[in-house]
């Protein structure tokens, strides 16, 4: 059975810096992504990284996100740095074999609350 496991998430003050983790477990998958809603706002994806290490961003983070992957430890990061408040929300991991425009993911994990106060 697969299971993903977020953490880090809290509350931090604007410029501020934060590091999200995701564990999978009961499988491998060559792509892992991290998705955010925003209260009132659809959810958007904000990064993600295939097993060879190759990456995308959403425009609106560039240069501020990092996102990393352990496969040894079948593990997924993003570093946040220079935090502002229109980063606030749920961050969710993901995992595929490939990524989808739709957001349509083998599986979710429970997500984790981001709050940035201004």
């Amino acid at each position: 059975q697969v299971q993903l496991v977020e953490s880090g998430g809290g509350l931090v003050q604007a410029g501020g810096s934060l590091r999200l983790s995701c564990v999978a477990s009961g499988s491998t998958f060559n792509v892992m992504v991290w998705y955010r809603q925003a209260p009132g706002k659809q959810r958007e994806l904000v990064a993600g990284i295939t097993a060879g290490g190759t990456t995308r961003y959403a425009d609106s983070v560039k240069g501020r996100f990092t996102i990393s992957r352990d496969n040894a430890k079948n593990t997924v990061y993003l570093r946040m740095n220079s935090l502002k408040p229109e980063d606030t929300g749920v961050y969710s991991c993901a995992v595929g074999r490939y990524y989808s425009t739709s957001g349509s993911y083998d599986f979710w994990g429970q997500g984790t609350q981001v709050t940035v106060s201004s």
